[in-house]
């Protein structure tokens, strides 16, 4: 059975499990929000803890702490604002994660989070101290949240958790696009058929399909960051509502540099502390760019299945890795799981954003009490992406096999061919080519040839009888036909 004591608040008395470092407001919050069984990321926990840790530095850097004497014990200001930063050094390490407790569906604004921050960094500083769990050297209110307020520490975390996991982001869609790109690469040589609308279309080369992946991955990359340096400029200062009540002048710069030399991000101050607690338009506009990025990845993945579908029945032009069997009753079937894990993933981020959007646009005069959710979602978000862009490109992209003789035996029964032969013949005669050939199951060569022979095909300018001669200069070599210009003698290039 778990053991208890008992705290105080403004409220009254609550007992609280006796081995928690939360304390009673925690413990209220757990009470209060039996939810989704979810708990905070990390990322807000360690960006809550790293204002916790300057905000201690700065204050005490400022005198605002004081000496204070507890059960016949003097401490000194030092003495708490030292205990209070290794406190949240180790909170910021993941020492204590299991103490963060509270339903990230919560009460608006996040004033459970900042408590559960707070109680949770005053127990073990006043552990640090020689004190015990509940009686508090440390105060959570006066002493971890001084200057503070839910109001703009909230909304600093955000900020801060999306930077913090920020370079990996960009790490793993650097690492896919790079991928990609590898087989843009290896692939270049394979001609295949290219497909508007799911129908026969213009020849392409598979490495060019590869190489517009990698680089629609590399500008979503340029987005996610472009977006990401709104998230630089701190509102911390801005206490309750902007103004700054209860912090020192001086406090709202000296946290954005000590803030900046804890975390080694770099970070700005904000030019209006009212629109930073106001307004979550850079929360709301970096999530867009992970919804962005989220299409982008989902129509890969959707082109992915579809070049791999078959084997035997489908298009089959390129290989997925085999990393799971694929049916429970299908021997030997091999599904596209990564590709599939993927699109599934983008889904759910761009479902974050939704939410966060939602939420961002629910503020109301001084403060959005939406936060927690916009937090939640955002780090979700990211968290998924990472993870999902990792697996795709180590698992799947990597691995990728191109399957030459079916892209090449497509593209020799694809008629669209023929569009190369407009500047010739002009595009009225070329569809008549299509039409011929798909009716009988000819290539577009065989369908010329016959009215070559029957003086048939002639130049849509001169009138001039056109030659097999003419028609293999352009159909002749299907690479060139991916390379832009005008084929065969109609044009030249």
């Amino acid at each position: 059975m778990t053991d208890f004591r008992t705290e105080m608040d403004s409220l009254g008395e609550l007992a609280v499990p006796t081995d928690a470092l939360y304390g009673v407001q925690t413990q209220r919050a757990v009470l209060n929000f039996p939810i989704s069984g979810l708990r905070p990321w990390r990322a807000f926990i360690w960006s809550m803890a790293a204002i916790k840790g300057a905000a201690a530095v700065v204050n005490h850097d400022l005198g605002l702490f004081a000496g204070r004497d507890v059960d016949g014990r003097r401490y000194t200001a030092e003495q708490l604002s030292q205990a209070i930063v290794q406190a949240a050094g180790e909170v910021c390490a993941g020492t204590w994660d299991a103490q963060f407790v509270v339903d990230p569906i919560q009460a608006g604004a996040g004033t459970s989070h900042n408590m559960n921050v707070n109680e949770v960094i005053a127990n073990r500083a006043t552990e640090i101290l020689g004190g015990t769990r509940g009686r508090y050297i440390v105060s959570p209110n006066d002493h971890v949240n001084m200057a503070q307020s839910t109001n703009d520490t909230i909304p600093t975390a955000i900020r801060l958790g999306c930077l913090w996991r920020l370079h990996e982001l960009l790490t793993a869609l650097d690492e896919l696009a790079d991928a990609l790109a590898d087989k843009a690469v290896a692939f270049d040589d394979i001609v295949k058929s290219g497909r508007t609308h799911l129908q026969d279309a213009v020849p392409v080369r598979l490495g060019q399909e590869f190489g517009g992946y990698a680089r629609a991955v590399a500008r979503d990359r340029e987005r996610v960051a472009r977006a990401a340096a709104g998230l630089r400029r701190l509102g911390i200062g801005g206490t309750a509502t902007g103004t700054g009540l209860n912090a020192h002048p001086e406090y709202h710069r000296r946290m954005v540099q000590q803030l900046t030399a804890m975390t080694g991000l770099a970070l700005d101050e904000s030019d209006n502390l009212f629109e930073s607690m106001q307004s979550l338009a850079d929360a709301a506009d970096f999530s867009a760019s992970l919804r962005t990025t989220a299409i982008t990845l989902g129509r890969i993945a959707n082109d992915f299945r579809l070049l791999s579908s078959g084997p035997t029945t489908g298009l089959d032009e390129i290989r997925l890795p085999a990393v799971q069997p694929g049916s429970s009753i299908m021997p030997g079937k091999v599904n596209p799981v990564l590709a599939e894990m993927l699109n599934q993933a983008m889904y759910h981020v761009q479902g974050c954003d939704h939410t966060v959007a939602l939420a961002a646009q629910a503020g109301q005069l001084e403060l959005n009490v939406m936060m927690p959710v916009v937090a939640h979602s955002l780090f979700e978000a990211m968290q998924v992406m990472i993870g999902a862009v990792r697996a795709f490109t180590d698992k799947c992209v990597r691995g990728v096999t191109a399957q030459r003789e079916k892209a090449e035996g497509w593209l020799g029964k694809n008629a669209i061919v023929a569009t190369a032969l407009n500047p010739l013949i002009g595009y009225l005669t070329a569809a008549e080519l299509v039409k011929d050939a798909m009716k009988r199951n000819l290539t577009i060569r065989e369908v010329a040839a016959e009215r070559i022979y029957a003086g048939a095909l002639r130049h849509k300018d001169t009138g001039q009888p056109i030659s097999l001669a003419d028609v293999d200069a352009v159909l002749g070599d299907l690479r060139k036909l991916t390379e832009g210009g005008l084929g065969g003698p109609a044009g030249g290039g």
